[in-house]
């Protein structure tokens, strides 16, 4: 499908990742048509899938989830069933902010968000470790982000 998107249908994507509050006229005004068709692609764009929705950037520091770990996960078992309980499962944990099959030794990464290391020990032994089919965990702690876009 990314072959469907033309120039300007991709610089109204970029210039809604720089900043996804920006006016309908301002975001014409950059992409150089009118407010009535940008609105259009933008829509377009929205139900094609291409924009999945907007959201504002938090300061995890002020909200008091600045540790981060990394987790790789291994399973006892990865046949569909298994693979599908523990997916259910990691949606429920709340501090699970991103969770990724991997094609390696391990099978997840997970991204985990606690306020810190005694919290992050307790989510691990009390929820991350409890999810389905979970055999080992290793994880990384990141001492700090250079980059997080």
């Amino acid at each position: 499908m990314e072959d469907q998107l033309d120039r300007i249908d991709r610089n109204i994507i970029a210039a809604l990742t720089a900043d996804g509050r920006l006016s309908m006229a301002s975001l014409a005004a950059r992409v150089g048509l009118s407010k009535t068709p940008v609105q259009a692609r933008v829509r377009r764009l929205e139900l094609d899938g291409y924009i999945r929705g907007y959201q504002a950037i938090i300061d995890r520091d002020l909200m008091g989830q600045g540790h981060v770990a990394f987790v790789q996960v291994k399973l006892l078992d990865t046949r569909s069933d298994a693979l599908d309980a523990f997916n259910r499962a990691v949606r429920g944990i709340t501090e699970i902010e991103q969770c990724h099959m991997i094609a390696s030794s391990f099978d997840y990464l997970l991204k985990v968000r606690t306020r810190d290391i005694a919290a992050y020990r307790r989510v691990l032994g009390e929820r991350i470790s409890a999810l389905p089919h979970v055999a080992q965990t290793s994880t990384f702690v990141a001492m700090e982000t250079v980059k997080d876009r």
